[in-house]
Parts: C-alpha cells; structure tokens; sequence
C-alpha cells in the first residue's frame, strides 16, 4: 500500500522556484522534510495541492505575490543621506535591522548608492512576483515522534481525521 499525504505523514520533497521569466530563484535538490497538517506553513498554500498525493508524484504551481512574499510596497523603500548612514551599511547588498515604535523589527537591505544618498528597500526580493513552483514528492511516510519533534510538530495522532 502506497502511503499518501495526510495529516500525520513525514513528508520529503524537493522543488524549484522560477520567477515570471522562467528563472530560478530558488532550488532545493536535497529533500526537505516536514509532518503535514502540523504548525508548518508552506509557501503558497501549497499544503492543499500536495493532500492525498503519493511520493514519485510532481506538482506545479502558480503562486500569486498576494499568496507568496506580498505585494511590493513603495512605503517600505526609505532614503538616507550617505553622511548620515554608518560606513559598514554604505554598500549595495548590506542588511540594516530597524525597529519601529512598537519594537518591530524588519530588515532593510541597501539597494541603491547615488547622488549621495543610500537607498534601503524592505520588501522582500521575491515581493509583487508571480513565482511558479515546482514539486517532486520523495517520501511518504507515518511521522515518528522523532519526526514531530524535530519540526517543531505535536500532533496527537490519536485525534487525527
């Protein structure tokens, strides 16, 4: 009997991530694993596509940004003076921890150095991207406790449907 993903299961899989274009943006060739139905969230909603699906099996699917990393947000691009940015920051790539008035931290990442100012974008790098994923199943399997505990899953099998 084949095992197929439900509520319960050690799930392994691999996927790719291509971007509007076709590019990949992101890969994992060597298996992930997961328990299915737990506190895990996958990218997408993508939980719902792999339900009743057996290891060996591919999946795709389209990820609206809503659904993925977000919209892009313009609000979230902040300019800096050069003068007043410290010089460990003053290079395109460099992340900048800020913290808002509720103790909200978020990370900004340099973007653009012109004219003497430093401009830093919070968005992710992935936000306002329709993305495309792309799933092989590995494995399919009862969750063992070890499994449960080592992605952070406690899930009473006994109350499982």
């Amino acid at each position: 009997m084949t095992d197929k993903i439900e509520p319960g299961k050690f799930v392994s899989l691999t996927y790719v991530f291509n971007d509007e274009e076709g590019k990949v943006v992101e890969q994992n060739d060597i298996p992930v694993g997961y328990v299915y139905g737990g506190e895990t969230e996958l990218l997408g909603g993508m939980d719902k596509i792999l339900l009743g699906k057996t290891a060996g099996d591919e999946l795709s699917q389209l990820i609206p940004p809503a659904k993925g990393y977000g919209e892009y947000d313009p609000a979230l691009i902040y300019t800096e003076a050069l003068e007043e940015v410290p010089a460990e920051y003053r290079k395109i790539g460099a992340e900048v921890q800020m913290q808002n008035e509720l103790g909200h931290v978020k990370t900004f990442i340099v973007s653009k150095i012109e004219n003497e100012k430093l401009i830093m974008d919070g968005n992710h790098p992935l936000a306002g991207k329709t993305l495309t994923l792309k799933v092989r199943i590995s494995e399919v399997r009862d969750a063992t406790e070890k499994d449960m505990q080592d992605s952070g899953q406690y899930i009473d099998k006994k109350n499982l449907n």
